[in-house]
């Protein structure tokens, strides 16, 4: 017999997280939260434990409240605004059967408690879209574990489905041109930066299951093939070949780079900061720096790019660096969402 009930369908959004004021106290429980993840400080625990304990959290905290503070606005952090915009204009767009919420991966509200609101709705069926373009284990990876660990502990599991890493979506990388094209005056910029999130080159190896491809040769990122179709520098440079097409910025002026490094083993290069500082001296004057391994504005986009790396090109001689905005709350954005839901 036919059930009278119609299945209801959750989408989850989650993003990676922000601590909930400036103050030193939060910014310390987020980096607890943060660092203590195996799969972003990937090392012996007791190793992690002593790093955690005993060099970061004694000083960092204050120093990355500093910076928090630079951004801050009356509303709160502007990673959980422009993700509660979008969560809003997503369930706008959405099916009436389907109800869109958002949770972090560090911080509130967490998914523990985004689950629980689901299941007080009556979700059977979950999707859940880590909003991370390019695939790395310490995002995507680790935002799938905790949703898969949290809905196991519910005495009735929804059936789980998972929107994959979008960095070559076409509604993706047409809602990131759609955002940045008002800000590139290409007659008068010398270059365009494309600046993603930093990994240890440790997590690309790890990402190739050959052992034989990733950061073997300078022009392993050419291409996707199956080595590296879940290395994030690969799939990073794909995103900056695509959306520099669709831009129309010349190959000369294009170059892509690495930011937020932390601590002393090799990260993905280049590294933004050198290659500004390097510019600049050269003799770049006017420039445009976009951030396309986030969705939304944070703490690395307007402060580590928009203040930090501002005054350092300054310094070096530049003039102009232009930084372009993230697809945030945009309206092609929260289009392409249930685009990429749909074509999952």
């Amino acid at each position: 017999m036919k059930s009278d009930r119609s299945p209801k369908t959750g989408l989850l959004l989650v993003n990676l997280g922000t601590p909930d004021s400036p103050a030193p106290g939060d910014v310390r429980r987020y980096l607890r939260e943060f660092l203590s993840d195996p799969r972003v400080l990937d090392m012996n625990s007791f190793g992690r434990w002593l790093l955690l304990n005993l060099v970061i959290l004694p000083r960092r905290p204050r120093e990355s409240g500093k910076a928090y503070e630079q951004i801050w606005t009356e509303e709160g952090s502007p990673l959980l605004i422009h993700t509660e915009a979008l969560t809003r204009k997503v369930q706008a767009l959405a099916p009436e059967d389907v109800h869109v919420d958002f949770a972090m991966r560090y911080g509130n509200p967490s998914i523990a408690d985004v689950l629980a609101r689901f299941r007080d709705r009556g979700i059977d069926n979950l999707i859940v879209f880590p909003l991370y373009p390019q695939y790395s284990s310490a995002a995507n990876g680790s935002s799938l574990e905790r949703v898969f660990s949290e809905a196991a502990k519910l005495w009735n599991v929804p059936a789980i489905s998972v929107v994959p890493h979008f960095y070559d979506h076409p509604a993706f990388l047409d809602s990131v041109a759609h955002v940045s094209r008002p800000g590139l005056d290409l007659d008068r910029m010398e270059r365009v930066y494309f600046s993603f999130h930093g990994l240890p080159e440790r997590h690309c190896v790890k990402s190739d299951d050959t052992g034989r491809h990733c950061l073997k040769s300078d022009n392993c990122c050419d291409r996707i093939v199956d080595a590296n179709r879940n290395c994030y520098r690969a799939q990073c440079f794909a995103t900056a070949r695509d959306l520099g097409d669709r831009l129309d910025i010349p190959e000369e002026k294009r170059v892509i780079c690495f930011q937020s490094r932390l601590g002393r083993t090799p990260w993905i290069k280049p590294y933004t900061d050198v290659i500004l500082e390097r510019d600049a001296k050269a003799g770049v004057r006017h420039a445009a720096i976009l951030s396309p391994a986030f969705v939304a504005d944070c703490l690395e986009t307007l402060e580590e790019l928009g203040i930090r790396a501002l005054e350092s090109w300054r310094e070096a001689g530049g003039e102009t660096l232009a930084l372009l905005p993230c697809v945030n709350s945009d309206d092609s954005w929260a289009k392409a969402v249930l685009q990429i839901v749909a074509d999952r």
